[in-house]
């Protein structure tokens, strides 16, 4: 009997902003490796998750939600690192919010991806948060994209937060995968360094307990970890917290200094559990002007 060969690929994750992307490569994973919450702009970078199968390896790349208008630098940058995936992926997950339906930005993103996709790349619309409406508002849906967009191969309703059809959809992308190589060691899930994890464990806490502008004009960079020097075991971690006006800043510290305590207690305790080790966190907040605007200062946060 011949030996079945060992197949693999990447596997782009696309789709407007907040419609579950991060949430499905969590559950694909098994794994936290991207941050997660309701509001948009949650995911800046492009993340690389890695899933090992008995017979292949599976490339995810998580992308930030597409922006139909470029308000910031900054939402350029993410446009762009989101829509540079398309021309090398071996297939295209492209997410849709059920309880919105088919956006005119939906429509877009899909042309682009059809005009730029690869021959013989596949690309699968993922209706996600199916939870969230009646079967019957699926199928005219359904029934649009196979009429409006014949180079998508499969259509899939899921329900990334409840695992709705994952296994069907995790069968549909095995199947399409290419033969070849092992591209990452078993031991990886992430490619990402430990400072550009960190960074986004506590910008997901300011997100979550902050509102309105201040999430979206905030970023965290990590300017040192270091082990302990009484305890090796334990990581001493120093980052700042950025935003862009001095009432930003007082929002972030809050009254007392309470709300950074809380947003460095959350992220402390998290990085705990993830990393296995016991963190000694201490944060800064500080104010650069304008820094979504400008391409100098995105560089010199990690946005390049």
């Amino acid at each position: 009997m011949a030996e079945e060969k060992f197949k693999s690929g990447y596997v782009a994750i696309l789709g407007r902003p907040n419609v579950g992307k991060s949430t499905l490569l969590n559950n694909f994973l098994g794994a936290k490796v991207a941050i997660v919450t309701d509001k948009p702009q949650t995911t800046r970078h492009r993340i690389i998750g890695i899933k090992h199968m008995k017979d292949c390896q599976i490339v995810f790349l998580d992308t930030p939600g597409i922006h139909s208008k470029e308000q910031f630098e900054l939402n350029r940058y993410m446009n762009e690192i989101a829509l540079g995936v398309i021309p090398d992926a071996d297939i295209i997950l492209f997410l849709i919010d059920a309880r919105e339906g088919i956006t005119d930005a939906d429509e877009k993103i899909l042309q682009k991806i059809g005009e730029e996709k690869r021959k013989d790349a596949k690309v699968i619309v993922v209706i996600n948060k199916i939870d969230g409406v009646r079967k019957e508002e699926l199928l005219p849906m359904i029934d649009r994209i196979s009429k409006e967009f014949p180079f998508v191969s499969d259509i899939v309703p899921i329900s990334a937060t409840r695992g709705t059809n994952l296994d069907r959809l995790l069968n549909l992308i095995v199947s399409y995968l290419p033969e070849g190589p092992k591209y990452y060691d078993e031991t990886m899930i992430t490619d990402q360094p430990l400072e550009r994890f960190v960074s986004e464990i506590i910008r997901e806490k300011i997100m979550l307990l902050t509102r309105e502008e201040v999430p979206h004009a905030t970023t965290v960079l990590v300017w040192s970890i270091k082990k302990g020097d009484v305890n090796p075991n334990m990581l001493v971690i120093d980052a700042d917290i950025i935003v862009e006006k001095d009432s930003q800043k007082g929002i972030i510290i809050g009254k007392g200094g309470q709300r950074l305590k809380k947003i460095g207690k959350l992220a402390r305790e998290e990085l705990e559990q993830l990393l296995g080790k016991r963190i000694y966190l201490r944060l800064w907040v500080k104010v650069k002007e304008d820094w979504r605007q400008r391409a100098d200062q995105l560089r010199s946060l990690g946005y390049a």
